[in-house]
């Protein structure tokens, strides 16, 4: 027999560990009673262009529970309206006559398939009417439609029996302050069909990145030609951290585009540096007392960073203002709207671990040599490795989770070390030529206690 009802219900997000409150003491309610679990399997049929859901219609065919059978529901102003139709293996006439104005000549083929362990709870009046049934469900949602998916979830739904919307709000309140929270999704078959595929989610997670570095050249554009100092280092790091990126997910892009973008983006980094390098040296000589660089040594240090850092500054404006940076902020906007990725976890997380070992490996052989020019140069490629592996870190983090993140710190701490080193050498240099001697300080304890730190965590 057919048959068709409105359902009134309110669907809820519950987080893990959640338990239901007591429901006793709101009003009209005389008792709350736990029934039996069940295990429901719904295969769930649409057309392959989704008509139906295009309607926020769904058409099942459900097995266990006490309602199995074939389901088709349709919104009804704020609620729905169910018709169901006895169990069997092909679709009833009846409901084929309902939605063959729908889909016209299309054909139904399977689009998802739900599973769910349900347990429900009662509440009944103290006249011992049923006045609602919570669900609680532990959901597996399989996407039959290309790109194939799985999601799971933890679910609760209200429906109404013989209660009213007054009960609803009731209910609503006290589950609220249990940790559920209102669904943002309408059914069980949208959040399957909307939840993006694991290769969804790391071209999501890698176009989200180079969009927030593109940004970042934008944004801090006019910061640099005002020539404020933070605008030309954060730009500078946006900049590295792209060319960081198309470098170490290599295999992800394709080569023929992204590599003529890195020397570009290497071009631009360069530019910016010899702006930013200069005020990193100032303010090391600025920092170094006078019984180590007398007043007449520091006049023609700073003197000498002034005429470099005019000299780079001119030569920046001038990039800025030209054709070739033109050129290469279009080519960010088109490789940050997603073009040419081919991003999966997997493809991701190699690449990010091969990037740790090549960094690691760098440092273990910088360590092993003795000190001197060597060294310092092989502590610095070190540090370059190591930031390359932080950025990606940082990037695959929605995907792994906590541990990149506190890796990415880690790393980030190790690289502050070799930075500081890195930037002692080199105003070490710069002072040499004005006969001054000041050699890097020895980053051996710190740079095993960083080290350490990070080498802890595996992603």
């Amino acid at each position: 027999m057919v048959t068709t009802t409105t359902e009134i219900e309110r669907k809820y997000e519950i987080p893990s560990g959640f338990g239901l409150p007591d429901l006793g003491g709101l009003a009209g309610i005389g008792s709350v009673e736990g029934t039996a679990d069940v295990n429901l399997d719904a295969t769930y049929y649409d057309t392959a262009d989704l008509r139906l859901a295009a309607r926020k219609m769904t058409l099942r065919r459900r097995e266990g529970g006490d309602d199995e059978g074939w389901h088709l529901k349709r919104p009804a102003g704020g609620d729905r309206t169910e018709t169901r139709a006895p169990l069997s293996d092909a679709l009833p006439d009846s409901l084929a006559a309902e939605i063959r104005p729908l889909v016209g000549d299309a054909a139904l083929v399977p689009v998802a398939r739900v599973r769910n362990h349900r347990r429900e709870t009662s509440i009944r009046g103290v006249d011992g009417r049923v006045l609602a049934v919570i669900s609680q469900d532990r959901v597996r949602g399989d996407r039959l439609l290309p790109p194939a998916n799985t999601t799971k979830w933890r679910e609760l739904e209200v429906e109404l029996v013989d209660g009213d919307r007054v009960l609803l709000d009731a209910v609503e309140v006290a589950l609220g302050a249990a940790g559920a929270r209102p669904s943002e999704s309408p059914s069980k078959l949208a959040r399957v069909l909307s939840t993006p595929s694991p290769a969804e989610n790391a071209a999501a997670c890698l176009a989200e990145y180079l969009r927030a570095q593109r940004d970042a050249v934008v944004d801090n554009d006019p910061r640099v030609r005002m020539d404020d100092a933070d605008g030309i280092h954060d730009m500078r790091v946006a900049v590295r951290r792209l060319r960081a990126t198309l470098g170490t997910f290599r295999p992800v892009f394709d080569r023929t585009r992204t590599e003529p973008l890195r020397d570009e983006l290497h071009w631009l980094a360069a530019a910016l540096g010899a702006v930013r390098d200069g005020d990193v040296l100032r303010d090391r000589v600025d920092a170094l007392p006078d019984d180590k660089l007398d007043a007449s040594a520091r006049a023609r240090v700073r003197h000498r960073l002034y005429v470099d850092r005019t000299r780079g500054r001119a030569e920046l404006t001038d990039a800025l203002d030209g054709q070739r940076y033109a050129a290469l902020r279009r080519t960010l906007d088109k490789l940050a709207g997603g073009e040419h990725q081919r991003a999966t976890p997997k493809r991701l997380r190699r690449q990010t671990r091969r990037a740790l070992r090549r960094a690691d490996d760098k440092l273990d052989r910088a360590i092993a040599l003795g000190a001197g020019p060597g060294r310092d140069a092989a502590l610095h490629d070190a540090r370059k490795a190591h930031k390359r592996a932080r950025y990606a870190t940082e990037l695959v983090a929605p995907l792994v989770g906590a541990r990149a993140r506190k890796l990415a710190k880690r790393l980030g701490q190790l690289q502050d070390v070799l930075g500081e080193h890195q930037d002692a050498v080199v105003a070490a240099g710069l002072l040499s030529d004005f006969g001054v001697d000041a050699p890097p300080t020895d980053i051996t304890g710190d740079l095993d206690k960083a080290r350490r730190r990070a080498s802890g965590i595996r992603i």
